[in-house]
């Protein structure tokens, strides 16, 4: 009786399908598949299958407690990786939802799309890759397909997470084509992870992605653009005297000044941020609108095929997204005391990748140390790598005060 009543479930009545989804958006129900096979849900759509499994990941809890600008020891209401991330999300699901797209495979992208960052934001990644020059270098978005078809181990038939076609092209191809139609990388040679996973499941690195990929790609822009200013306001490294150097902002600071008088800092500061997120947002639905009506696609397939991004900002809007983002290197990310502070992460990290190749058994983890005496140098550095990029900013500092004397202050 049990398995007649699950053979009648009615999608329909569970809400799937309830909105109107365009004919060029991602389709579910007739995703590419999985490497493995596995049957279907009856409560779920394959691509809400593919966000649910990222959320309950390990590296998803991780993101708690790394770095997105600031050092977690700079205080508790900066942004983490796992908060950005959040907000990266919500910004991709209210674009796919705009434009009438699969709004669970855009959220599912956004949320696995910095798995694969090291401990200390990109400090971490630029010290790690230098120590994996000799073996391939270290790239996140690389190291993010990693762990979901590989390093995480939750499922009795497969490593990772098995996620559809759809998904695991989104996170590789989010930022566009990775290769040109003659091969050629287009930024320099593909991750040979990338590379290696492509040829037993091919995500055809030289087409674009998903609508539902470039918005979350253009989401993640949205939000660090307007997060760490509001950090960057937290932290005394920015002024609002500072913004006036973007005219987009010192519009948005008029506005809000003419409409809110005497208005004290911190509500100033939500204001401001609050009307850039909608006009960076409403702009990429505009120009999204406008590139959808001039191809004309049919199909995701003639999204992939054509020959431009779809989901960006209009030229204006880039030109402000790129005064932003001067104003910020500037300011922050290369100020005096930032880069002290990324100096000596980046010593954490080369210290912990020395001393796990000289003595592997450091890593103190039967999962990660059982297999290194069989492996190649090659391999071991690999297989380092992917321990120190799964680690937190909190643990690396912990594992380096147990075995080096003396610890660089991040603060």
């Amino acid at each position: 009786m049990a398995s007649k009543v699950e053979t009648t479930l009615d999608r329909q009545a569970l809400g799937f399908g309830s909105g109107e989804r365009a004919v060029f958006a991602a389709d579910p129900w007739s995703t590419r598949g999985r490497l493995y096979v596995e049957s279907g849900s009856l409560t779920r759509s394959d691509f809400q299958r593919d966000r649910d499994r990222i959320v309950h990941t390990t590296a998803f809890r991780r993101l708690k407690h790394k770095t997105q600008v600031f050092i977690a020891a700079d205080g508790d209401h900066y942004r983490t990786r796992l908060t950005h991330t959040i907000e990266v999300a919500q910004i991709a699901r209210a674009l796919a939802r705009a434009l009438k797209l699969d709004e669970d495979l855009a959220e599912g992208v956004a949320l696995v799309h910095d798995f694969g960052h090291t401990p200390f934001g990109h400090t971490g990644e630029d010290a790690l890759h230098e120590m994996l020059k000799p073996y391939g270098g270290f790239d996140h978005n690389a190291q993010s397909l990693r762990i979901v078809t590989k390093l995480e181990k939750r499922y009795a038939e497969f490593d990772g997470l098995n996620l559809t076609w759809e998904s695991l092209e989104g996170l590789v191809k989010h930022n566009g084509p990775l290769m040109t139609k003659t091969g050629e990388g287009t930024h320099g040679p593909v991750p040979k992870p990338i590379l290696d996973y492509c040829e037993q499941h091919d995500l055809e690195l030289a087409t674009f992605a998903s609508l539902e990929a470039q918005v979350a790609a253009i989401a993640d822009d949205i939000a660090y653009n307007t997060h760490d200013i509001d950090d960057g306001l937290r932290s005394g490294y920015l002024t609002f005297d500072m913004l006036e150097d973007v005219p987009f902002l010192a519009n948005l600071m008029r506005e809000v000044g003419e409409r809110y008088p005497g208005l004290e800092a911190p509500r100033f500061t939500h204001e401001i941020m609050r009307r850039q997120i909608t006009r960076m947002v409403e702009d990429v639905i505009t120009v999204s609108q406008q590139r959808l009506k001039e191809n004309r696609p049919e199909s995701a397939a003639d999204i992939r095929a054509a020959d431009r991004v779809i989901a960006t900002f209009s030229d204006e809007m880039a030109q402000t997204d790129r005064q932003i983002k001067k104003m910020l290197m500037m300011r922050i990310y290369r100020h005096p005391e930032i880069m002290r502070v990324r100096e000596n992460a980046a010593s954490i990290v080369t210290d912990l990748y020395k001393a796990f190749m000289a003595d592997p058994q450091q890593m103190q983890t039967l999962a990660w140390t059982d297999q290194v005496p069989e492996m190649t140098e090659a391999a071991r550095a690999r297989h380092v790598g992917d321990y120190l990029a799964g680690m937190t900013d909190t643990y690396a500092v912990s594992v380096h005060r147990r075995l080096f004397d003396h610890t660089p202050e991040l603060r």
